[in-house]
């Protein structure tokens, strides 16, 4: 008989509720992979986008998602086998990433499983001083905003950079990676996270359930804005003229207008990257970088986790404990 373990799949798009905790069959690494004991996953929204059918998306781009489907791309765990061709890993590391994002949708990082595999290339040394649940809260959120900030954005010592949706799972890394870069940062999030954003080291908190962000601020650089939606435009009135605004989701930024004003729309794809996990991990090993773990469910109790991101105010990551 053929290993098997747990993992939850989804047999039909919907709420949670099509969330399946269910025995199936153990996958085996190909060349250049390896197998991994996940110890923990995290949640991501592109993980309720699939369970949704990607009905957020216009029909004709939706990506083909085959049924059943293992969602998951942010795992944290411990190296159990060795695909053909493997030399820089070896068994018994302990390794996070983010597997196979965005290139493969159909098949993706499978990360609610006890077991799952990865591209050698996609994962990093998990520092010792950080636990497996706080790792896995890493990868996509961490690389979208370091890729947004060094790759897109490259923001100067002293540049005002506001982070919209700060307490979040990117915006808490936004924050952090921009002051361990030397820039001014303002955080933008409700009351409740005064606190957590104070703790990072944010400059300036702005609480937008008591004033709205666009009446307090000005001069900024560049907006990472975290949240999008049919209101982003507001922080048009923030910038500088040729300052930046890279949204993290879609929103209506006016770009006739931002154009006038010589303000850059910068966007970009977050995308699985060993070596940039590396240095997302030589952060964390040197404490330059902490992970807000909102909640932590088990395994078998995914469909708690997408009910508590759908309830919103997240602050951190929501995290899925597979092993003890």
């Amino acid at each position: 008989m053929s290993a098997t373990m747990h993992a939850v799949r989804l047999h039909a798009f919907g709420g949670p509720g099509v969330l399946t905790y269910e025995e199936i069959g153990r996958p085996e690494p190909g060349p250049g992979e390896v197998l991994i004991r996940v110890h923990a996953a995290a949640f991501n929204p592109p993980d309720r986008y699939a369970r949704l059918g990607y009905a957020n998306i216009p029909e004709s781009l939706r990506p083909r998602l085959a049924l059943p489907h293992l969602p998951g791309s942010d795992v944290s765990g411990v190296v159990a086998a060795l695909g053909p061709g493997v030399t820089e890993w070896q068994v018994g590391d302990e390794v996070f990433g983010l597997v196979r994002f965005p290139s493969d949708p159909g098949r993706g990082g499978r990360g609610y499983a006890e077991y799952t595999t990865s591209p050698a290339g996609h994962l990093a040394r998990k520092p010792a001083s950080v636990d497996h649940v706080h790792a896995a809260g890493v990868p996509m959120a961490g690389l979208t905003a370091y890729q947004f900030l060094f790759d897109l954005i490259k923001p100067r010592p002293g540049d005002r950079v506001l982070v919209n949706g700060a307490a979040g799972g990117v915006g808490h890394f936004a924050v952090q990676l921009a002051k361990d870069a030397d820039a001014h940062v303002i955080g933008v999030a409700s009351g409740r996270h005064a606190a957590f954003l104070k703790e990072l080291a944010v400059d300036e908190f702005v609480d937008y359930t008591a004033v709205a962000a666009e009446d307090v601020v000005r001069d900024v650089d560049h907006v990472i804005d975290c949240v999008g939606g049919p209101g982003a435009h507001r922080f048009l009135a923030v910038l500088k003229d040729g300052g930046t605004i890279t949204p993290v989701f879609l929103g209506d930024y006016r770009l006739e207008e931002a154009a006038r004003r010589g303000i850059r729309h910068v966007r970009g794809q977050v995308h699985s990257d060993g070596r940039q996990m590396g240095e997302l991990a030589r952060l964390l090993g040197e404490g330059r970088l902490r992970v807000g773990v909102d909640s932590v469910y088990p395994l078998r109790d995914a469909a708690g986790a997408h009910e508590r991101a759908e309830r919103g105010h997240v602050q951190g990551k929501i995290i899925l404990r597979v092993a003890s």
